[in-house]
């Protein structure tokens, strides 16, 4: 039996769940998540809290069982905090532009990027080198971040492109004329 999957998950105040079939959704103030619980899995609503059981002693199915706790644990965290991943644009000219679902980078390619943003993710652009991806599914946020960095990663020469605030980008020594 996996020690996490053991532990219940705390449902916060204002956090609504239900279960329809094998899917269970959470419901929340920012928003709403669902999950496919995998079939040998039992999920159980109590009052104030989930518990996931695995009756089988399967490798997989221990497996799965920490797996399904952590993501109900993290569905719940997203629907009342949130999930926030903050990207920069580093580079002469490279700038964005951010206008409803849609996020138009300038990356020094001949033509602007456009990115189309999925539902359930929030991009917001603070200043025109600074991108903010938030929303209530932590996959979903991390996917969309790492999409737009894959547009232009950063250059491990001049240290060009787009990048996770915080994250440190060895720089490599050019060629030296000799």
């Amino acid at each position: 039996m996996s020690r996490i999957g053991r532990k219940p998950v705390a449902l916060a105040a204002g956090v609504k769940v239900e279960m329809a079939g094998r899917t269970l959704t959470v419901t929340g103030p920012k928003g709403a998540v669902a999950y496919g619980v995998p079939e040998c899995l039992q999920v159980q609503v109590e009052d104030k809290q989930i518990r996931v059981e695995c009756p089988s002693a399967a490798a997989r199915d221990r497996a799965l069982h920490g797996l399904a706790r952590s993501m109900l644990q993290n569905m719940v965290k997203g629907v009342t905090q949130g999930y926030r991943k903050s990207l920069e644009i580093q580079g002469v000219g490279f700038r964005g532009k951010c206008s409803g679902n849609r996020l138009s980078l300038s990356l020094g390619f001949s033509h602007a990027v456009e990115v189309v943003v999925p539902d359930g993710v929030k991009v917001t652009m603070p200043d025109n080198t600074h991108i903010v991806v938030e929303g209530a599914d932590k996959q979903l946020v991390g996917q969309t971040a790492a999409t737009i960095r894959a547009i232009r990663p950063p250059d491990v020469y001049q240290g060009k492109g787009v990048r996770f605030v915080g994250e440190q980008v060895r720089q490599k020594e050019g060629k030296t004329v000799g």
